[in-house]
């Protein structure tokens, strides 16, 4: 939805100075009518955190909390002004679509370290999908074994995983026997159809996932001390914080990538602050601030943070002017993504925007780039991850274009 930054990360005194009167330059907006010339200072306070003086707004508490541990990039800027592109990029590194998404890349590459268990998940709100859909997580043309794996955070983890009507044991192994021999004669008449192997792999996969997925996905079995750490105890913060804490159990059980997506607000775009900004985001940073945290501090007490990457990022950011006096529209100019762990620099700004956070001016870094710095910390160079299709050598963030480069000013 494009979360604020100058509303979150990145305060613009100036913006005060000036509110309520006519932004001095020309300015872009994405929905025509607005007001889209007159400045709106934040209605939020911020302060320094930790040793490193991360500064935060007043809606990120916990995130706050965890300043030291965070590496903010304050330069990032995307190609697109809308919602579905702008997606498509921060997940694929371009705004087109049918493109492998950042998940399905290092999970082509690095697998899965627990073969009973997806390489790539996908923990979306049980109310529904984002902007984008699965979209998000597709494969694009990589094969379909590596598109990302729902998992429900409520109910039964996995749609359809058990029988209708609990089988005797052997009747269930005589029945995947014959179908495991089924399949293999399918392989032998269609090689080369790759949706039917990521179907049939996907299967075998589901029965395997009858007991481990249960097992690692149960956080019944945590400690109460660390539902509360995620707020599990809180009507607020329950939906996000069970899907972190699985996303923490999930990581722990061997699995490489898995994605969260925000809760469901606003047709699929919790953060699309046109209206009533002061009101809504709120509620929103309520529900997703404390879990956040807690993932990064419960991976670091856990000694898995070094060796995992967090990412908190949107699509892009919101405008200094106002829209309908209570909200701001798209900017894609400027917007703040969040690393923690994987070797980035706690306590770390990296880059700045102009004096009312309009555009990125110092140390841009692209979509693109920021894909190649995350694969760059995964042991994979974006340049030399390939996958031949339609006769051309394709890589997530195809620099020729691109121009996309490991940011190495924000690793450690």
């Amino acid at each position: 939805g494009g979360p604020s930054q100058m509303d979150l990360f990145d305060p613009k005194p100036e913006l005060a100075r000036w509110h309520g009167r006519k932004h001095p330059d020309d300015v872009e907006s994405f929905q025509p009518g607005s007001e889209k010339d007159i400045v709106m200072g934040s209605p939020f306070r911020f302060r320094k955190h930790g040793q490193s003086g991360l500064e935060f707004s007043e809606l990120l508490p916990h995130l706050a909390g965890m300043a030291d541990h965070v590496c903010m990039v304050r330069s990032m800027w995307s190609d697109n002004n809308n919602h579905p592109q702008g997606l498509r990029a921060i997940s694929t590194g371009k705004v087109f679509l049918g493109r492998p998404t950042l998940g399905a890349w290092i999970s082509y590459a690095l697998g899965s370290e627990n073969q009973n268990l997806p390489g790539y998940v996908v923990l979306r709100d049980p109310q529904g999908y984002n902007n984008g859909g699965v979209s998000l997580w597709t494969n694009g043309w990589l094969p379909a074994t590596f598109r990302g794996t729902e998992i429900q955070s409520k109910g039964s983890p996995v749609l359809n995983l058990h029988p209708a009507v609990a089988l005797p044991e052997d009747v269930q192994r005589d029945q995947l026997a014959l179908l495991s021999r089924l399949n293999q004669e399918r392989r032998k008449r269609y090689p080369d159809d790759s949706r039917l192997e990521a179907r049939i792999q996907h299967y075998e996969l589901a029965a395997r996932m009858q007991l481990a997925a249960e097992q690692v996905l149960d956080t019944s079995r945590e400690t109460a001390s660390t539902r509360s750490l995620y707020g599990l105890d809180d009507p607020a913060t329950e939906n996000y914080g069970t899907r972190c804490l699985m996303a923490r159990r999930m990581v722990e059980a061997g699995v490489r990538f898995v994605l969260i997506t925000a809760p469901i607000q606003y047709g699929g775009m919790p953060w699309d602050h046109h209206n009533y900004l002061g009101k809504n985001m709120p509620k929103l940073c309520r529900q997703v601030d404390q879990p956040s945290a807690a993932l990064i501090h419960d991976l670091d007490q856990r000694g898995l943070l070094d060796e995992t990457i967090v990412l908190w990022t949107g699509e892009f950011g919101r405008l200094p002017v106002s829209q309908n006096g209570l909200g701001r529209d798209h900017n894609r100019y400027a917007f703040t993504s969040l690393l923690a762990g994987g070797g980035f620099k706690g306590g770390h700004v990296h880059g700045a925007t102009d004096e009312f956070g309009y555009k990125a001016v110092d140390d841009l870094v692209s979509c693109p780039d920021l894909l190649a710095t995350v694969l760059n910390q995964m042991g994979l160079d974006h340049d030399r991850l390939r996958f031949r299709h339609s006769g051309r050598e394709e890589t997530l963030t195809d620099s020729p274009v691109t121009g996309a480069a490991v940011v190495k000013s924000i690793l450690s």
